[in-house]
């Protein structure tokens, strides 16, 4: 049986995904990494079995990764003009 991780520890990866989020230079992919984040978290809030709670949260920590990853990726090559959002 898998260890499920704990109410901080999925906060925690939360927050950190918001934070990583915000590290986008492009508005579009900024808002899309947020909404994502938070439409993922609430799909999964009703999770009870452990091992699935498990499964989740290893695959949040993957996509944190894979976020980090882009937001530097994305910082090389930002964009020349703002979106008429950021305006």
């Amino acid at each position: 049986m898998a260890l499920a991780p704990s109410r901080r520890e999925i906060l925690t990866l939360f927050r950190s995904l918001l934070r990583t989020a915000r590290q986008f230079t492009d508005y579009n992919v900024r808002e899309y990494a947020k909404r994502r984040t938070i439409d993922g978290f609430r799909q999964n809030r009703d999770l009870v079995d452990p091992s699935t709670i498990s499964s989740a949260f290893t695959e949040g920590k993957s996509q944190l990764e894979v976020a980090k990853r882009q937001a530097v990726v994305y910082s090389l090559y930002t964009p020349k003009v703002k979106s008429i959002m950021e305006t």
